[in-house]
C-alpha cells in the first residue's frame, strides 16, 4: 500500500506487468488500486487522449498532490492558455530532443496535428533557424526555448525579437511552460519508463511508427530512430563543436 493505493507495478521486458526490471527506477501505481474516482478518470483520459500518457501519471500518482499539480498545470498552461498550443508543442519537443527524453519525445499533440503540424516540423526542430518550415514567430519561440534549455545569454536583440512577436503574458506563459516541461523531462528520463506499459492498448498521441509496443520496439531498434540520430547534435549547446 502506497499513500492509500494498492499494489505498485514495474514493467517487464515485454512491456507488461511482472518481474521487477532493474532499469525502471520508480514503480507505477496500479490504476485498479486507485480509490479516487477523479484520479481514475484522469488516467483514463490519458489513455484515450495522451499528452500526457498514463505511464508518467502512474508514477506521479504515488503522491496525489504531485499528480494534480502536474495535471492542472498541463491542462491550463499547455492545452489551454494565452499562447498558440502548436507553438508550445514545438517547444515541448525541442526540449525532448535537447535533453533526450525519449518518453516525451515519442509523443505528439493530437490538437496540433489537427491544426496542421506535421512530422516534418518535428524533424527540423534542432535546425529550426535554417528551416523553411517555421515562420518568424515560431523561430522566435524556439530561440527563447533554446536560450532557456542551454543557459544562453539573452541580449537586447533577442528580447526585441521576442517582443516583435509576443505579448508579455505570452512570454510569461511560454517561459514558464518550457521550464516546467524541461524539469519534468529531465526527471522522467532518469526513470526509464516507456509507453504501452500502463492502461495499454491505445495509440493516443504516439508518434508515427510507435502506435503499439511492437512498433515502438522496431522503431527504437532502427538506425533512423531520432534519439540515435540526435545523440551528437541534440545534447550539446548550439554552436558547440
Amino acid at each position: 500500500m502506497v499513500n492509500g493505493h494498492g499494489p505498485c507495478l514495474t514493467a517487464n521486458s515485454g512491456g507488461g506487468y511482472g518481474r521487477r526490471m532493474s532499469k525502471q527506477r520508480i514503480s507505477y501505481v496500479d490504476p485498479d488500486s486507485i480509490a479516487d474516482p477523479k484520479m481514475k478518470a484522469e488516467l483514463d483520459r490519458c489513455r484515450r487522449e495522451g499528452t500526457p500518457r498514463p505511464e508518467s501519471q502512474a508514477v506521479r500518482a504515488h503522491v496525489p498532490a504531485v499528480f494534480w499539480s502536474f495535471t492542472d498545470t498541463w491542462r491550463e498552461v499547455f492545452h489551454h492558455g494565452v499562447l498558440d498550443h502548436s507553438i508550445k508543442e514545438l517547444c515541448r519537443v525541442y526540449v525532448s530532443r535537447s535533453v533526450k527524453c525519449e518518453y516525451c519525445g515519442n509523443q505528439r499533440s493530437v490538437k496540433s496535428a489537427k491544426a496542421g503540424l506535421t512530422e516534418a516540423h518535428y524533424l527540423d526542430l534542432l535546425e529550426f533557424e535554417s528551416s523553411n518550415r517555421f515562420g518568424p514567430r515560431e523561430k522566435a519561440a524556439l530561440a527563447y526555448t533554446e536560450a532557456i534549455v542551454w543557459d544562453l545569454e539573452t541580449d537586447d536583440a533577442m528580447w526585441d525579437r521576442l517582443r516583435a512577436h509576443f505579448t508579455e503574458p505570452e512570454l510569461v506563459e511560454l517561459g514558464y511552460f518550457v521550464a516546467i516541461t524541461m524539469g519534468q523531462q529531465r526527471w522522467l528520463r532518469t526513470l526509464n519508463i516507456d509507453h504501452h506499459q500502463v492502461l495499454a492498448g491505445t495509440s493516443a498521441s504516439m508518434a508515427p511508427g510507435m502506435a503499439t509496443k511492437e512498433e515502438l520496439e522496431r522503431t527504437k531498434a532502427s538506425a533512423d530512430y531520432w534519439a540515435k540520430k540526435d545523440a551528437d547534435s541534440g545534447q550539446r549547446p548550439p554552436g558547440a563543436g
